[in-house]
């Protein structure tokens, strides 16, 4: 069997046993084991007995390692019995919860203890695996074993405020179950129904004096034509007047019959603005709405200045829904995400899943069913690669100890005062987030907060919530800080009309900072009446712990042999006498909470002795490394010959990391990974990618230029700094930014370049930016670092839900869009900054 301690080294227990004599006195002997067990809970002064010094000696073993070897002496008529020493049974008593598994008798053999609970059945003669229905029925650590707060379906009954009885609750959860065991059953049916529409490419050549035609027959009375269009095309500019272009004519005429009495006929001119290099080939969509299922022409004409042939690649695609009917099945798939998250009816990695599931049905229903191929091609791996390679980084650093002792120095610089430190810790996030990427400066920060808040006996995920928004505003600040801003300096058209690198991050600097003025003391008004410190005391909060971690290091043992399951039924009775502790301890407890801590200074001295740095080579290594990838981050942005993305910088540390450490459990470093999140974010990708294949972000990009154009012209450029303001953050609250930011980017573009118009372009670009960035504060799920916060908390046992982030991050982010936006019209509408 295996059991892992807090330095996640493995002890491997077997038992050998020696033939006896009915007469004699039967020998058990373990075979020779290694391990440190230094923080090993379950075997609590075992290191420092005499035998296990003498074996230290003759195997001549490194110190901090012991090797175990146990005599058992028992009688005849008590043989040794391998199940009755792993199900606890023995004659002795007076244990109790914090009594160690094993222990040494009083003739230096060792003894097995078993946490004894009189209503834990068993016996002598009972098989492991056969008659322990009962023990499994009652030590059953599911999730409805749990406290309620991990229990989706008891926290949706919290939000509704009432409670159920056992049979109307275990009637809600089978209606639950069978609810979305339909729902996935039809998406899989329909998704099954219709084949991939991979329509192949056709190529063609148009010039001056040379068109293009062809005929669609296969028009079988769809509602909509979609087109692409592959060629040298001007980025981000359509339907613009221009010298060159390409002009692009469908047609469609529905003759006279006995449904109507006169002919019709409709006609679309598509125009696309030529690159005058010719170089860079861009892919241009558009739908067109037919009237039936008569034949399509489709002309291709060039118009140029000379006699060059312009190479095009051309595909249609059929499809069976308006852009309205899409739009709508977009926004209930949406929705139906957002209910399963908020109210945590099932994990959000499930929900993002069942979401994606459900929009690629939706796009086969509509006739555009991608190929696995596509929609792996959605999945953004550089994020991924990102997540990755730091979760390693981190997971390498944590060994350490350096978490530990960064906790205790930022505790010695707030003098013990709880807000200062909050304060400190936010602004130190929002400051490197501006030069690095939120994810790795959450990454970093999240396991120094929670042990600093575990030694202060405050509750970690209010101070959480806290750093990871002040991160995202900080990421703001600079063109390198948040994924919009990468997209926006990234973009070649913005670049000649004059937002580079240093002129956009001077413009958000100013307002950044501004914003993060009047943030902090928003910050302190929301936690006006909010208890920062546990409501029990710190033992009681450190066995609630406890318990938690107990139960989920029973639940990863997976049963695959007799041994493994007994190990699993001990941790479980091992949590049930933890339990029977905790219940013991509240009803005697008598609530006495300090607001602060008087004896800081003291308490340092205790801290600094017990959380000290445990492996300083290893930190020289890991300092080093990391120092290298920050630092290439950087430089990713500015040094034109690191042909190197942020996901390779991140593997390639992970890797140089792991050849230094010379790491030998791999296994114990993929543990530490958050395959969860990793899994959220990948279904989250391909969640939005179908949703924006749905119309869903087009839609929304051509009704915010709509209300733009009917503002009268004087009150046009405020009113469409608002607009864009907050249309931006609200709808970066609920789907991705990333997609919406490349969406509005070329929104903005044809509205400042059309004459009807008349708006300057930066304005706009920058009320994007803003409301971009500072709308991932509005929930869980707005942007990539609330997520990676909750994933880590959530392995730590700090887990916080969708609506405890809401009502602290939705505030928060209505506050900094105000100010951004009063930043965004007094520097525009005021001063003038419109070049």
């Amino acid at each position: 069997m295996y059991l892992e301690n807090k330095s996640n080294l493995e002890i491997e227990m077997s038992q050998a046993g020696a033939q006896g004599q009915q007469s004699r006195v039967g020998h058990r002997k373990s075979e020779v084991l290694a391990g440190n067990f230094d923080e090993l809970r379950l075997l609590e002064g075992f290191s420092d007995r005499r035998e296990t010094q003498k074996l230290l000696q003759a195997a001549a073993m490194p110190p901090g390692h012991c090797a175990i070897y146990a005599n058992t002496n028992q009688d005849d008529s008590h043989n040794f019995n391998m199940v009755g020493f792993l199900r606890g049974q023995t004659t002795q008593a007076n244990y109790t919860e914090r009594s160690p598994l094993l222990k040494f008798s009083q003739d230096d053999t060792i003894t097995y203890m078993t946490l004894h609970d009189p209503n834990f059945p068993g016996g002598e003669d009972s098989p492991l695996d056969g008659s322990c229905t009962e023990a499994d029925r009652k030590c059953q650590l599911s999730r409805s074993s749990s406290s309620e707060k991990y229990d989706p379906l008891d926290n949706f009954h919290n939000h509704l405020s009432f409670k159920l009885s056992s049979n109307v609750r275990y009637g809600l959860r089978v209606a639950k179950v069978l609810t979305m065991f339909i729902i996935v059953v039809l998406s899989s049916l329909y998704f099954s129904m219709y084949p991939d529409r991979e329509n192949p490419w056709r190529m063609l050549a148009v010039s001056s004096t040379e068109s293009f035609s062809m005929n669609l027959t296969d028009f079988r009375g769809n509602a909509l034509l979609k087109m692409q269009v592959g060629g040298p095309f001007v980025g981000g500019a359509e339907d613009i007047p221009a010298q060159e272009y390409i002009l692009i004519q469908v047609e469609q005429t529905e003759e006279a019959g006995p449904r109507r009495r006169r002919g019709q006929q409709v006609i679309y001119n598509w125009s696309i603005p030529l690159h005058s290099q010719r170089s860079d080939q861009i892919v241009r969509t558009r739908t067109f709405e037919m009237l039936s299922s008569s034949p399509v022409v489709v002309t291709v004409q060039a118009f140029l200045l000379d006699s060059q042939v312009v190479p095009l690649s051309m595909t249609h695609q059929s499809l069976y829904a308006t852009v309205e009917t899409q739009v709508l099945i977009a926004g209930i798939i949406l929705a139906g995400v957002y209910v399963l998250i908020i109210f945590e009816i099932v994990h959000r990695t499930l929900a993002a899943m069942l979401g994606s599931l459900a929009a690629l049905a939706a796009l086969a229903f509509i006739g555009n069913r991608p190929s696995l191929m596509t929609v792996v091609e959605w999945i953004d791996y550089e994020t991924l690669a990102l997540l990755f390679g730091m979760m390693i980084l981190v997971a390498v650093f944590s060994e350490t100890g350096f978490f530990d002792y960064c906790a205790v120095k930022a505790y010695q610089l707030s003098r013990g005062r709880v807000w200062p430190m909050i304060i400190i810790l936010c602004l130190i996030a929002a400051i490197l987030s501006a030069f690095l990427d939120n994810v790795t400066t959450m990454m970093l920060f999240t396991p120094v907060t929670i042990r600093l808040c575990e030694v202060l006996n405050l509750d970690p995920r209010h101070v959480l919530i806290a750093e990871v928004i002040f991160t995202n505003i900080g990421g703001a600040a600079t063109a390198v800080g948040d994924p919009p801003n990468v997209i926006i300096v990234s973009n070649q058209d913005l670049r000649e009309k004059g937002i580079d690198f240093a002129g956009f991050t001077g413009y958000m600097f100013l307002g950044i900072c501004l914003v993060l003025l009047t943030s902090f003391p928003f910050l302190r008004m929301l936690y006006w009446n909010k208890k920062l410190y546990n409501k029990e005391p710190i033992e009681i909060v450190e066995l609630k712990h406890e318990i938690l971690v107990w139960k989920q290091t029973a639940q990863r043992i997976n049963p695959a042999s007799r041994e493994e399951t007994a190990v699993k039924r001990l941790l479980m009775q091992k949590v049930l006498n933890l339990e029977s502790l905790l219940r013991r301890q509240l009803r005697s407890y008598q609530w006495q909470i300090s607001q602060e801590d008087k004896n800081w200074e003291h308490n340092i001295q205790e801290l600094q002795k017990k959380h000290k740095i445990t492996d300083k080579i290893l930190l020289v290594k890991c300092v080093s490394v990391l120092g290298v990838v920050i630092v290439t981050f950087f430089l990713n942005s500015f040094v034109p010959g690191i042909h190197l993305d942020l996901g390779w910088i991140a593997i390639l540390g992970a890797l140089w990391l792991l050849v230094l450490a010379d790491i030998q459990d791999f296994e114990i470093i993929l543990h530490r990974v958050e395959w969860a999140t990793l899994l959220f974010f990948a279904a989250l990708f391909v969640l939005m990618e179908a949703l924006a294949q749905l119309q869903l972000i087009d839609y929304i990009g051509e009704q915010t230029a709509t209300l733009i154009k009917a503002v009268p012209e004087e009150e046009r450029l405020a009113i469409a700094i608002i607009l864009v303001m907050w249309v931006s953050a609200l709808a970066s609250s609920l789907i991705d930014n990333i997609p919406f930011t490349a969406t509005m980017i070329h929104v903005l573009i044809n509205l400042s370049q059309d004459e009807d118009v008349n708006l300057p372009v930066k304005p706009l670009i920058f009320a994007l930016a803003m409301g971009a960035c500072l709308g991932g504060n509005g929930t869980l799920i707005g942007a990539s670092a609330n997520v990676v916060c909750a994933g880590i908390a959530e392995q730590h046992g700090y887990g916080f839900s969708f609506m405890e982030f809401f009502r602290l991050g939705f505030p928060m982010m209505l506050m900094t869009c105000t100010i951004g936006m009063c930043y965004l019209l007094a520097t525009h509408i005021g001063l003038g900054w419109n070049t």
